[in-house]
């Protein structure tokens, strides 16, 4: 079986009847990530970083579904926030600065990779008590630096990771968004107004039929033809067909053996 993806996401199913049909949703946006997926050829070297330098409980380690030879895992951030990790067979070792990793949050690296990635703490005491844990751990860090918006302190991860750990919230758009770096970017004042409050989004009582492939727009990629065949799929079939629900260790029967 092919699956459509090497990181399983989360389907949000909502039947006609449940749909609000009141007018437009305003506030229509992700609101955080379920799970950042990490590419990885040490498992175990990743595991114990993110568990014992930075505290973060395992929650998940299986193959991972439609993928064969593939180990999927997971550790928590929050209830509804991990960090993944996906160790392929074919994933490469290489390591090429300013291609593949930046090393620092201040280096190039190429459009569309993970320049580098900042976990959430509550405070700057937070903050503070993460950069303790980590240096105890024997890993040296960068900071505290006040950036005005956010507090930060900056380390390194197993394999080459860029990693930040900062605090901060409710950015002012109105002080951070420099006239003079719109310019640049080629975005004029009327785009930016329409960047800073998107437009509301009115759902259709039916789900909206998958679009042609457009190549101006992004997609996914696969080899050969598979691309339009797994596009072509209804979304029902493709939620029969890719999904598993079942995980690799039956609880009851763990638990019935273990008071045996």
């Amino acid at each position: 079986m092919v699956y459509p993806s090497q990181v399983v996401y989360q389907l949000a199913l909502v039947e006609p009847d449940q749909i609000d049909d009141n007018g437009p949703m305003p506030s229509l946006h992700p609101s955080g990530v379920n799970h950042l997926a990490l590419s990885t050829t040490n498992m175990k070297a990743q595991l114990e970083f993110w568990c014992d330098v930075l505290g973060c409980p395992l929650k998940a380690l299986y193959w991972m579904h439609g993928v064969p030879d593939a180990i999927h895992g997971f550790v928590e951030l929050a209830a509804d926030s991990y960090v993944a990790f996906v160790q392929h067979p074919q994933n490469p070792d290489s390591i090429e600065w300013g291609v593949t990793h930046a090393g620092n949050a201040a280096s190039p690296v190429a459009g569309g990779a993970m320049q580098h990635v900042a976990l959430h703490m509550d405070d700057l005491d937070g903050v503070l008590a993460m950069r303790d844990r980590i240096r105890n751990r024997g890993v040296q860090v960068l900071g505290p630096i006040d950036h005005g918006m956010v507090q930060s302190i900056y380390f390194a991860g197993p394999e080459g990771l860029s990693l930040e750990i900062s605090c901060g919230a409710g950015i002012d758009e109105e002080a951070w968004i420099d006239p003079e770096v719109r310019d640049l970017c080629g975005i004029s004042i009327d785009e930016v107004e329409a960047m800073k409050h998107p437009a509301p989004y009115e759902r259709p009582s039916t789900a909206v039929a998958q679009p042609a492939l457009d190549p101006r727009k992004p997609s996914l990629h696969y080899p050969g033809a598979l691309l339009d065949v797994v596009m072509s799929m209804s979304d029902a079939d493709v939620l029969e067909r890719f999904s598993i629900t079942e995980p690799p260790v039956d609880v009851t029967t763990a638990v019935d053996d273990a008071g045996a």
